[in-house]
């Protein structure tokens, strides 16, 4: 374990922060290794981690064409919960769940794990019956759920709009209090120093530019690094699926879309939860230095950019302000923007590729950040053992051929609950 002592901490403080150890080592690629990780972000790093915590698996590498936290795991509105309602995804996330609970003990890395809970309202008597059903389905997989009426939402959360005139009425609430919100960059960088104090090689700034063949079988990767041998391959790289996989010559069903997320100055403590706004796209809580962290729906384009456009910044701030009046002349510090990989049953895709010796995970809509850990465990499994985990099998690409979609989206307007 690496630790530092309180004279260290003085001495690097007061050297201007310039003689600070490096958390993780910085290697060159060797030329061969069992398994070769394509993306070094929340998953591709946590898939490193558990393949060598539980598996025993160590000559690694995680190869990440940019900087570790400079995608979607450093790119998002941070909140954490499993109120899913469809078979698979329910059990899947609930053990997420479960793995972010003890996550900062597993790391031995604070990732500022804060289970303040989420609240999503409701404005209609059918979406508050709706949400009595999520409840229902999540009891009955053992997974803690409350329905709140108006009042209790208010004694929760008063700032919100409870006006005669308010633009869409709160009828109540769904309720999850283990839910939450975790620091992303620490998500990042607590992975990245654990795995690679088991040995995983994490190389930055090694873009991959094709695969190497053996018949019809992937060996390898050609990167901006050299080549590099690999029995398998792991692909775990966000919005970038559809680009890598092409190249892999799979034509996969996903799409690549831009999420914003927005911060504002700091303010007073005043969102003690996250929260959803029933009636249009928008979800926010509130950060440690007080800034509002919020997003809404998707950019209407396809792009592999990591920026949006101003439309989105208009439609979220309209949403911002009939949810919650009082937060109207709040300055917006910044806005940014993460690549999605959609696919069409809002369910994310975790298999065995046709290729032989290529893996596949991705396809994540808006769930990403809050599948980390059960993504990096369950991945891990496939990688080690070439069988699907059991909280995967329904997670494989022939399910869109066969017609067994986990269709999440078709769950309400916007599939906002993902």
């Amino acid at each position: 374990m690496r630790g530092y002592s309180v004279f260290s901490i003085l001495r690097n403080g007061l050297s201007g922060q310039r003689n600070w150890p490096r958390v993780w080592r910085s290697p060159k690629p060797k030329s061969n290794y069992d398994i070769v990780i394509i993306g070094g972000g929340g998953h591709g790093l946590a898939t490193a981690f558990y393949l060598a915590e539980n598996h025993g698996v160590r000559n690694i590498a995680v190869l990440e064409k940019g900087y570790i936290g400079g995608g979607n795991v450093g790119r998002n509105t941070t909140v954490i919960r499993s109120n899913y309602l469809l078979n698979g995804n329910t059990q899947f996330y609930e053990f997420s769940l479960k793995l972010w609970e003890d996550l900062s003990r597993t790391i031995n890395y604070n990732v500022m794990f804060s289970q303040r809970g989420q609240l999503v309202c409701a404005h209609s008597p059918d979406q508050l019956e709706f949400f009595s059903h999520r409840a229902n389905v999540m009891r009955l997989n053992g997974i803690e759920a409350d329905v709140l009426d108006r009042e209790e939402v208010r004694r929760m959360a008063p700032y919100l709009d409870f006006s005669d005139s308010a633009r869409f009425p709160i009828y109540g609430a769904h309720f999850q209090d283990r839910a939450g919100t975790a620091r992303h960059d620490a998500v990042a960088w607590g992975y990245a120093r654990a795995a690679d104090a088991h040995g995983v090689d994490i190389i930055q700034n090694c873009e991959v530019t094709g695969f190497i063949r053996k018949g019809e079988s992937v060996v390898g990767v050609r990167t901006t690094a050299g080549d590099i041998g690999a029995a398998k391959v792991g692909m775990a790289v966000a919005g970038n699926t559809t680009t890598l996989g092409r190249m892999a010559g799979l034509e996969l069903p996903i799409e690549s879309h831009v999420l914003q997320a927005y911060v504002t100055e700091p303010i007073k403590p005043l969102v003690d939860q996250a929260i959803a706004y029933g009636a249009d796209h928008f979800y926010v809580s509130q950060s440690d230095k007080g800034g509002l962290v919020f997003g809404g729906g998707l950019d209407g384009y396809n792009s592999y950019a990591q920026r949006g456009n101003l439309g989105n910044v208009r439609d979220v701030a309209e949403a911002a302000i009939a949810f919650m009046p009082c937060i109207s002349r709040l300055r917006l510090l910044r806005h940014w923007g993460g690549i999605m990989d959609m696919t069409p049953d809002a369910s994310p895709i975790i298999c065995h590729t046709p290729v032989e010796g290529l893996y596949l995970n991705g396809g994540w809509c808006y769930g990403g950040f809050k599948a980390t850990p059960a993504s990096g465990w369950c991945f891990a499994h496939l990688l080690a053992t070439g069988a699907p985990h059991p909280l995967i099998t329904d997670y494989g690409l022939d399910r869109f051929k066969a017609g067994r979609t986990i269709d999440e989206a078709g769950i309400g307007p916007f599939a906002w609950l993902q």
